[in-house]
């Protein structure tokens, strides 16, 4: 067992090894009585094994919660908990808390997470379920504008795809292709499980290694295959009508190549750095944001952010509005005036505290610390050195940011129109 302290937020994380090669990460929260765990695997809807269909994470993630003769959600309810799961980009998770019972529902975590019931009978039926959700997504205005503008930005990279796949793509799924990317990426040494709450660790590892499987070699080589993503955009301009009143748009800045390939604190340091830039530019509290606020052209809907990853990072704008391509312009002349005059000094250092005490305050929530440290983990970084990294940020960085990423050349316009 490792012990990992972090003496400037008071927090600590212990570590260990399952018998068969699953870690496992313990932050003791004492006199807490809610319990989180979270049992996550480094598979998202961008990975895949040869050809097989986009969607195959995410129907795993439904499939995983079907057994043959009970009711999974009804067995952490009779126990007193909350179970739930998603599926991003990355990584696939499944996980709980409760204020009882925790070691008998995580038994039954690692074991619906680690047994899975795959019949040709069951695959066809959840077709038909994912099938009306993708429907679903594909008629919802917000979705649409977000993806579209993803589509418009990448060339070759999957995270232009969406998540559960298209409903051709999901008709080639079966069972044989279920198994075949479960046994390769569903193995303990390509996951983790993360628990934080007032417990014994002594007792988590030995609940974990009583019922963990005894899981032989991955059955599929894992490559995580570059995009060969270019630098230049597919579509500066995407456009879609549908049934709303108010048109949506999405304007997303794509990073360019010497951005990416980053992991570990590099990737934490881009991450925040271009996040403190957003909001000093685009936050509640901007010139822009309360002029166009004040003139009645964008409303509380309005609002951006930055998501990256290993090999990919987009900033996206979004919001609102019954002019979208004047908003568009405003935004445009805004950040080539603020190119011209500099960002402001003082916007940065109050920002960063903001940061800094949105951090220290998620502290106190174990799904915060829990569903972070899992992200994370995945990228190569321990999540209680956030503030750490956070401290090495000075004003130039968000200055040489600012200038890197926010150019003309490197952005898409999405919009939503109402149906004429």
């Amino acid at each position: 067992m490792k012990t990992y302290e972090n003496i400037h937020i008071k927090e600590k994380v212990l570590y260990d090894k399952s018998n068969n090669g699953l870690k496992v990460y313990y932050i003791p929260k004492e006199g807490y009585s809610k319990k989180f765990a979270i049992f996550a695997t480094d598979y998202g809807s961008n990975d895949k094994i040869g050809e097989s269909p986009e969607g195959v994470a995410h129907f795993l993630e439904h499939k995983m919660f079907e057994e043959p003769d009970e009711n999974i959600f009804d067995k952490f309810s009779y126990l007193g908990a909350n179970v739930n799961a998603y599926t991003n980009f990355n990584q696939t998770a499944y996980l709980f808390s409760c204020t009882d019972n925790f070691y008998e529902n995580l038994k039954l975590l690692i074991h619906f997470v680690q047994d899975p019931y795959f019949t040709d009978e069951n695959v066809e039926k959840e077709k038909g379920i994912i099938e009306q959700e993708i429907k679903m997504y594909e008629d919802s205005p917000n979705w649409k504008v977000y993806f579209n503008c993803l589509k418009g930005m990448y060339i070759n990279h999957p995270v232009k795809n969406d998540i559960a796949g298209t409903v051709e793509s999901i008709k080639k799924i079966n069972k044989e292709i279920l198994y075949k990317c479960y046994n390769t990426f569903y193995h303990p040494q390509n996951m983790v499980l993360v628990i934080a709450g007032d417990l014994s660790f002594e007792k988590i590892m030995e609940t974990v290694n009583k019922r963990e499987a005894q899981k032989g070699s991955i059955e599929g080589k894992i490559e995580r295959v570059q995009a060969n993503e270019p630098e230049n955009i597919q579509k500066s301009y995407m456009e879609e009508y549908l049934p709303i009143s108010i048109p949506l748009f999405s304007i997303g800045f794509k990073d360019n190549f010497e951005s990416v390939n980053e992991s570990g604190e590099e990737l934490i340091l881009r991450d925040i750095s271009t996040n403190i830039m957003l909001n000093m530019i685009f936050g509640e509290s901007s010139l822009l944001f309360q002029s166009l606020y004040n003139e009645g052209l964008i409303d509380n809907s309005f609002g951006s952010y930055y998501t990256g990853y290993k090999d990919y990072g987009h900033s996206i704008i979004v919001g609102q509005t019954l002019k979208p391509k004047l908003v568009f312009e405003r935004i445009e002349s805004h950040i080539e005036d603020l190119k011209r005059k500099g960002l402001s000094r003082e916007d940065f250092e109050r920002i960063k505290r903001k940061y800094i005490g949105n951090f220290l305050t998620g502290l106190n929530s174990i799904e915060y610390i829990g569903s972070n440290f899992v992200n994370y983990y995945f990228i190569d970084f321990i999540f209680l050195d956030y503030l750490n990294a956070m401290n090495k940020i000075n004003f130039k960085d968000i200055e040489d940011r600012f200038i890197s990423h926010l150019r003309k050349d490197n952005f898409t316009f999405s919009v939503i129109k109402p149906v004429k």
